[in-house]
């Protein structure tokens, strides 16, 4: 009986002590996820998503390292060329780089973990140098227009030093650009002085157009204007003539044909004056019978009409 009991007690530990060394032996990589394995302290290998084993107390999992691309942001001040401090906000994509290499010491994984401690302060370090040597040489106005050509020189350059320890950049952004409180409001005036003085070169360009244009239609207008008075002084002679003509037929002289004519004008003219009931001056002519006495009297009360009212 005891020696039952003992058996059980013995195979009872030797089942748990398999299920240990087989929790502790086997393990699960994530995907896009690397794990680095060290045996008795030394690099062994590399190993990727999926199920793995090693073994207990000899093997370890030094580090697992994200395959999937990180962003930081940065902020880094510079000078220009025309001596202005700017503050740069810098947006950083990268990644452990994916390459394995001729031998694992050559791969993106290896070199993130064993060569840089610090790959984030040191990436920063990186892009300010590249930063600082590169926004020197341009003007303020400058760095504005070519920011984007800026971010990538200097996402080529520190490409170049990342790789050495394993990453690679994605993409290098300068997503704002800050300017000093009396550097901004000088530029904000200068703007608006620009804007007003477009506004005011375009206010008088419309006047320009306006007047040209009210010009033109003026003189359209006096033309037609013009004609239309050639046309009704054409019109009226032509009546006057077949008037005289059709006097003339029945026996009537020219002299008193003039005279019948000259007085059914004026008679139609104070009919017109009549009806339109405007307050104004009248000179009736004494004598009918020359149209000289008529006129005479016209340029009398044209004088007349000069001098200040009693």
């Amino acid at each position: 009986m005891l020696d039952a009991l003992g058996g059980l007690i013995v195979l009872i530990v030797l089942v748990v002590v398999i299920i240990a060394v087989l929790v502790n032996a086997l393990f699960v990589v994530k995907q896009q996820h690397a794990v680095i394995i060290e045996r008795l302290g030394r690099f062994n290998r590399i190993v990727g998503s999926g199920l793995h084993v090693k073994i207990p107390v000899i093997d370890r999992k030094a580090a697992t390292v994200s395959l999937r691309t990180m962003k930081n942001g940065f902020d880094i001040d510079a000078k220009t060329e025309d001596n202005v401090t700017i503050g740069l906000e810098v947006s950083v994509q990268y990644h452990v780089g994916y390459e394995m290499g001729a031998t694992p010491a050559d791969s993106g994984v290896y070199k993130s973990y064993y060569m840089l401690q610090q790959p984030v302060a040191q990436m920063r370090d990186f892009i300010t140098d590249a930063l600082r040597s590169s926004i020197p040489v341009y003007t303020l106005d400058e760095v504005f227009a070519k920011k984007d050509d800026i971010a990538q020189d200097v996402n080529a350059t520190v490409s170049e030093q990342m790789a050495d320890y394993g990453f690679t950049l994605v993409s290098t952004l300068i997503t704002r650009i800050a300017l000093p409180a009396e550097v901004e409001d000088s530029m904000n005036q200068i703007n608006a002085a620009q804007r007003t003085k477009a506004a005011a070169q375009d206010l008088a360009e419309a006047d320009r157009i306006r007047r040209v244009t009210e010009a033109r239609a003026e003189a359209e207008a006096m033309e037609k204007a013009g004609e239309g008075i050639a046309n009704q002084r054409k019109a009226i002679a032509v009546g006057i003539k077949d008037s005289l003509e059709s006097i003339q037929e029945t026996g009537v002289s020219n002299q008193e044909a003039n005279l019948l004519f000259m007085y059914t004008q004026w008679t139609e003219m104070m009919t017109e004056f009549a009806k339109t009931g405007r307050t104004s001056t009248v000179v009736l002519p004494a004598d009918f019978k020359t149209s000289a006495s008529m006129f005479e009297q016209m340029l009398a009360a044209d004088k007349t009409s000069d001098l200040p009212p009693l």
